[in-house]
């Protein structure tokens, strides 16, 4: 009789907050499921499958019991498939339940439509992360449990996100009998350095496989681990889901980026060759008693009795060790006859047995030194043919979801502009990017003569608008403007001619800047900072020229020295009183948690320091929307909370 147990992984792309359409969605994929030879047991979508993750105080907008949850389901199953058979769904959602929200996965098993829908499970997160870029113990409760549970074709768990960051939680599994362990997952990808032989991949994504295959290994069970996919306010879901096997092997991996239905076939017997080669959870069950009294121990606040040789007890090896608090004696009477002192050798003795090691080649062991580990932040190095398929999905995705097919940006004829065009042609195609030289009258001629190689090389659409008459025009009414006012009024109007273009041509404006002019402030306010996204805004301008090189922008223009050509002569590094290389390296030590006096320990110049501690310290207003007097308890951004693409 064939137990094999047919598996299909969907990475699937909510629409944010849209419940509605991603569940008629569904329809069209249970289809695709059904005609599959062989035929699944079991579909397993990701963590907040048909929502989507980040929506903060919109939780209470889409949550749903699980029965609700559960008919949803089985309506779209009963109208994709004509002759219905069992097909069971693992799946993420935001439930309401006991008057409470929870983030939970639900396992149903769908069948004919003469029945109702069989609930099997639902696994409520018990690890809710609130820290970094995460918020959800603000919104959702914990569950407090982690249980396997019967199906059709054997017994399984389910992990949801964070929750398999703790090895205990899959133990607990495993030992209740699971021989799968579903982790459903809407991690954000993080990290864009390169990574010795582990490929293209984001950093963060390289962590869960090493935790899901350590699950697997240690326990001897499957480990599906699914991703959702698509973007969530600049938050880009990696895709790349894999099935573990239980020797730690991966049995299949998913693209990265994409919507995907991945299929395998699982055979049970593995789980027995594995537990016969390592048993180590038959080590566990047997030693779990013993484990979880220490636990009681521990948690009673009982000092741990340290007990060796022949030292009597009152009970067995369970048994604490009645002493005085001041520890174990070392005179304790000993069988070993090592348990005795020799006495000291002579000095003649210890060169006869030192002669007699160096024949019998008993040698002093070689001493070696450890060279320290690096640590500090994320390298600055990146691997740009992952960073370009991360933004261009990023870009695909935002134009998708806000329908719009064009874009329009500012080409200035440098390299954050230049990048930009690439990644948006790239992503978008040459036909649909809308590219924008707004020279002012004394702007030095390279910079338009740049931007045209960059028009040309990518065979985009151009315009060419002079902003020198409007701009003149409000300064004739200004004549004491400093050169920085006036720099800002070009940055303004050059907002203001780029948002008409987008109207003009129903294009979305794309924003340029990168992270180190971000965290030093080197932005015109409501100008270079409006466009609704950009793809570099997370980029040190290091960075953005790796990415350059890569893409192929032409050389004189990542060569030359950065300008943000508002004032004649003037150059970024003159600005700032220190390089870019210089700035980067130490912001980047900063905001990765760094204090100052840790980098001056670290040989770092002490002004340069200062320098850019007190511009990144002095200008947190600008990468903020205005202050506004709180008054009610529904403030929008503090009590009202719903993300930008909600």
């Amino acid at each position: 009789m064939d137990r094999s147990i047919h598996l299909v992984v969907v990475q699937f792309k909510p629409r944010k907050g849209d419940y509605a359409a991603n569940l008629e969605r569904l329809a069209g994929i249970f289809s695709q499921i059904d005609a599959l030879d062989p035929r699944p047991d079991v579909a397993v979508f990701a963590e907040t499958a048909l929502t989507g993750y980040f929506v903060e105080g919109g939780v209470r907008d889409v949550a749903m019991t699980a029965g609700a949850f559960a008919r949803d389901l089985q309506k779209q199953y009963v109208a994709a498939v004509t002759t219905p058979r069992p097909l069971d769904v693992c799946i993420g959602f935001y439930e309401v339940w006991n008057n409470a929200f929870y983030n939970s996965a639900l396992y149903v098993t769908l069948g004919s439509e003469e029945r109702e829908p069989t609930i099997r499970h639902v696994h409520r997160k018990l690890f809710l992360p609130t820290y970094g870029l995460f918020d959800e113990e603000r919104f959702v409760d914990r569950g407090f449990e982690v249980r396997a549970f019967d199906t059709g074709w054997g017994r399984a768990a389910v992990l949801i996100c964070e929750d398999a960051w703790h090895s205990l939680t899959g133990t607990v599994a495993a030992l209740d009998g699971a021989s799968i362990i579903f982790v459903v997952s809407a991690s954000p990808a993080r990290g864009i350095w390169p990574r010795e032989d582990e490929g293209p991949v984001p950093a963060n994504l390289k962590r869960w496989e090493r935790l899901a295959r350590d699950i697997a290994e240690e326990h001897g069970v499957f480990v599906a681990l699914v991703n959702l996919v698509g973007t969530e306010g600049g938050k880009t879901f990696s895709g790349g889901s894999i099935v573990c096997g239980p020797h730690g092997d991966i049995r299949a991996r998913a693209p990265l980026w994409d919507e995907t239905i991945m299929s395998i076939t699982l055979d049970p017997n593995d789980l027995t060759r594995a537990r016969s080669d390592a048993p180590l959870l038959t080590d566990l069950q047997t030693m779990m008693p013993h484990l979880m009294r220490t636990v009681d121990r521990i948690q009673a606040g009982e000092r741990f009795i340290l007990s060796y040789d022949e030292t009597q007890t009152d009970g067995g090896p369970l048994t604490p060790v009645h002493r005085s608090a001041d520890g174990e004696h070392a005179n304790a009477a000993s069988s070993e006859v090592t348990g005795s002192r020799p006495a000291k050798a002579s000095g003649k003795g210890k060169a006869a047995r030192a002669k007699k090691a160096s024949r019998n080649g008993r040698e002093p062991l070689p001493v070696m030194r450890a060279s320290e580990a690096p640590n500090g932040p994320p390298p600055l190095e990146i691997d740009p043919e992952l960073t370009v398929g991360w933004l261009t999905s990023f870009l695909r995705e935002e134009f998708e979801r806000r329908g719009f097919e064009k874009a329009v940006l500012g080409l200035s004829g440098g390299v954050d502009s230049a990048v930009t065009a690439f990644l948006a042609a790239q992503a978008l195609g040459p036909d649909n990017v809308v590219a924008v030289r707004m020279p002012y009258r004394t702007s030095n001629p390279d910079s338009l003569a740049h931007a045209q190689l960059v028009i040309d090389k990518l065979g985009i659409q151009s315009r060419t608008i002079d902003i020198s008459s409007p701009v003149d025009g409000y300064l004739a009414n200004e004549p004491d403007a400093d050169p920085a006012r006036k720099g800002n009024v070009m940055a303004r109007e050059r907002m203001i001619v780029l948002f008409d273009q987008s109207a003009k041509y129903n294009a979305l404006p794309v924003g340029t800047g990168n992270k180190t002019e971000r965290l030093l402030g080197y932005f015109t306010w409501h100008a270079d900072d409006s466009p609704p996204i950009n793809p570099l805004g997370d980029l040190f301008k290091t960075q953005v020229w790796q990415l350059a090189a890569f893409l192929g922008v032409p050389k004189v223009i990542v060569d030359k020295p950065a300008s943000a050509d508002l004032i004649e002569g003037q150059t970024d590094e003159g600005d700032f009183g220190l390089s870019y290389a210089e700035a980067d390296k130490i912001l980047n030590w900063l905001v990765s948690g760094y204090s100052p006096a840790s980098l001056l320990s670290r040989g770092f110049d002490p002004k340069k320091v200062e320098l850019v501690r007190k511009r990144l310290a002095g200008t947190h207003w600008k990468r903020k929307l205005p202050t506004v007097a709180l008054v009610s308890p529904t403030g929008i951004g503090e009590s009202y909370l719903r993300p930008v693409d909600y």
